[in-house]
C-alpha cells in the first residue's frame, strides 16, 4: 500500500472533483464511490452478488448493531465478517458514535465513551474508543471509524463545542489502537460552525489516520449549510487524504459533494425509498403506488441494465408493490443500487475526461425536467422526518444509516 492507501489519480488534489483509488486488505475502490449499507451484516434483500453487480466495491456494516447482536466474539469465531456476510470485498464499519443521535434515549455519554442499552434486549454496551476500534477489528473490517460525538442541527452550541472537544480526545485514543492490516478513520466534528469545522479537521488530521469522514452532517442541516462545513472541513484535512461524507444519498448531493472534492459516500436511502415503493431514476422519484403506473408497460428505466428493470413493467412493479409481494422489495433495492452505482461511474468516468461539469448540469437538468413533467416542485430533502412533496416521509437519521 506503501505510505497511504489512498492516491488521486485525476483531478486537483486540494478542492473540486477528483478521482482516485482506496486500496484496502480486500481490494481496491475506485472513487468517487458510493458504499451500500448492511447494518446487520446484510444489505436488506440483496445477496452480496448482486450489490457487486451494482457496482458496489465497498459496503458499509455497523458495528455497534452487530456487537450488541448477535456479538463480535461470535462473528469472530464463525470467521470473520467478510465470510459472515458472505462479502468478499472491503468492507467498513461504522463505530457507534452516530448511535448518539439515533439511539439518544438509549445512550449516555460521558468523556470516558459511551454506553449504549441495545434496543433488542436492552443490555448495556460500554464504548470506549479503544474498544470501539477494538470490536471493529474483531470483526475484520478493512475500514474502522474512529468513536465520535455528532450533534444534530440546532444544537446549543456550547454542547457542539463540548462535543467536538470529546471527539478531538477520543480520536487520540482511537489511533493509539494498533490496527496493523486495518486502516482506520477519523472523523471530523465541530458542528455547523466553518470556522469550527475546520478547527476540527485540523485537530483530526494531527493524529495520523488513513482516511478522513466529514461526520456530524446530513442531521437535518439545509444545503448552503452542509457545503460551508464541507468547504471548511476540506480545507483542514492533508490534501491526499480519502474524505468520506457520511449519510448521503441523493443524486443532487452527490454531484454537489463530488464537485467540493469529496470520494467515498454512504446511505441507507435507496433501500429505504425501495421499502415504500420508490425508484430512483435520472428524471427523479417514481413512487410506483401512484396509479399512473398500473397501466405503465415501461421499464423504471429503459437504459438502466438491473433485474428489474430488464424484464418487469413499472405496472407489474406497482402490482407487486401493492400486493405487498417482497420480490418487489429485492428489485427496487436492487434497481436503486444500480441508479447511484452507475451515477458514480458515470462521475469517474467524467472525472477521467475533463467533463465533470457538463455531466452534473446534465444530471440536474434531468432532474429539473422530470420535476416540472410530473407538475411539482422538489426541493431537496432535509433528511430530518419530515412529509415531502406527494406525502412520502423522509427518513429521519437512524433510517438514513440504518438498512
Amino acid at each position: 500500500m506503501g505510505n497511504s492507501p489512498f492516491w488521486v489519480t485525476v483531478g486537483e488534489h486540494a478542492r473540486g472533483p477528483r478521482a482516485g483509488v482506496l486500496e484496502t486488505a480486500h481490494g481496491a475502490v475506485a472513487t468517487p464511490a458510493f458504499m451500500p449499507v448492511g447494518t446487520h451484516a446484510a444489505v436488506r434483500a440483496c445477496h452480496p452478488d448482486e450489490v457487486a453487480a451494482t457496482g458496489a466495491e465497498m459496503i458499509l456494516a455497523n458495528a455497534c448493531h452487530l456487537a450488541l447482536r448477535p456479538g463480535a466474539e461470535r462473528i469472530a469465531a464463525l470467521g470473520g465478517l467478510h465470510r459472515f456476510m458472505g462479502w468478499d470485498g472491503p468492507i467498513l464499519t461504522d463505530s457507534g458514535g452516530f448511535q448518539l443521535v439515533s439511539l439518544d434515549r438509549l445512550s449516555a455519554v460521558d468523556d470516558e465513551g459511551v454506553v449504549v442499552r441495545s434496543p433488542y434486549d436492552g443490555h448495556r454496551l460500554k464504548l470506549t474508543p479503544e474498544r470501539a476500534v477494538a470490536i471493529q477489528l474483531e470483526l475484520g473490517a478493512d475500514v474502522c471509524m474512529a468513536l465520535d460525538h455528532p450533534v444534530p442541527f440546532g444544537a446549543d452550541p456550547a454542547a457542539a463545542a463540548a462535543a467536538t472537544r470529546r471527539t478531538h480526545a477520543w480520536a487520540v485514543r482511537c489511533r493509539a489502537v494498533p490496527a496493523d492490516g486495518h486502516l482506520v478513520f477519523g472523523i471530523v466534528q465541530g458542528g455547523f460552525d466553518p470556522e469550527a469545522r475546520l478547527a476540527s479537521a485540523a485537530a483530526v488530521a494531527a493524529c495520523g489516520f488513513d482516511g478522513h469522514a466529514l461526520g456530524g452532517l446530513v442531521l437535518g442541516e439545509p444545503p448552503p449549510v452542509r457545503a460551508a462545513a464541507i468547504a471548511a472541513a476540506i480545507a483542514g484535512l492533508p490534501t491526499g487524504s480519502v474524505r468520506y461524507l457520511m449519510g448521503l444519498a441523493t443524486d443532487r448531493d452527490l454531484l454537489d459533494a463530488v464537485a467540493q472534492g469529496v470520494d467515498l459516500f454512504d446511505c441507507v436511502l435507496p433501500t429505504r425509498l425501495a421499502r415504500t415503493g420508490v425508484a430512483l431514476t435520472r428524471s427523479g422519484r417514481l413512487a410506483l403506488r401512484r396509479q399512473a403506473f398500473a397501466d405503465d408497460p415501461a421499464p423504471l428505466e429503459a437504459t438502466c441494465p438491473c433485474p428489474a428493470c430488464r424484464r418487469f413493467s413499472r405496472a407489474f412493479l406497482r402490482h407487486g408493490f401493492q400486493a405487498g409481494e417482497i420480490l418487489v422489495h429485492r428489485l427496487l433495492s436492487l434497481h436503486n443500487l444500480q441508479h447511484l452505482g452507475t451515477l458514480m461511474a458515470e462521475v469517474r468516468e467524467a472525472i477521467a475526461a475533463g467533463a465533470f461539469d457538463e455531466l452534473r448540469a446534465t444530471r440536474l437538468a434531468q432532474l429539473a425536467a422530470g420535476a416540472k413533467a410530473a407538475g411539482e416542485h422538489r426541493p431537496a430533502p432535509a433528511y430530518n422526518g419530515a412529509p415531502s412533496p406527494g406525502g412520502l416521509r423522509l427518513p429521519g437519521p437512524e433510517e438514513q444509516r440504518n438498512a
